[in-house]
């Protein structure tokens, strides 16, 4: 429920904002359940960034339209932004499934301080 209102809050509001807003409120949420801090913060960034890509705002077409050629359309890059949706949506589905996917690290740099 929460990537879902993070997923949603990303087609009105700048990153700076949702960071400022939401983190606060539901990192002592997730903690309470039990759940890794990196792991959710990890999350949560990947949700941000997949709801800058997905229409209906997807602030980041509208950055590349500013920089692109006339020639190139609205239409293109939606078709464009396609792929990358795809891969976001695999990155936190994998995410999701095998937490150890972004724990490792960190946890080895724990045990070597």
């Amino acid at each position: 429920m929460m990537l879902f209102i993070l997923f949603i809050a990303g087609f009105f509001l700048d990153w700076i904002s949702i960071v400022l807003i939401f983190l606060p409120i539901f990192t002592p949420l997730v903690t309470a359940a039990g759940f890794d801090p990196v792991w959710f913060c990890i999350l949560f960034l990947i949700m941000i960034q997949t709801s800058y890509l997905t229409p209906p705002m997807a602030p980041a077409i509208f950055y590349l339209r500013a920089v692109a050629p006339p020639e190139i359309t609205m239409r293109h890059m939606y078709w464009g932004m396609i792929p990358f949706i795809a891969l976001q949506v695999i990155t936190l589905a994998c995410t999701l499934m095998w937490p150890q996917l972004v724990t490792w690290l960190p946890s080895v740099a724990m045990q070597m301080r």
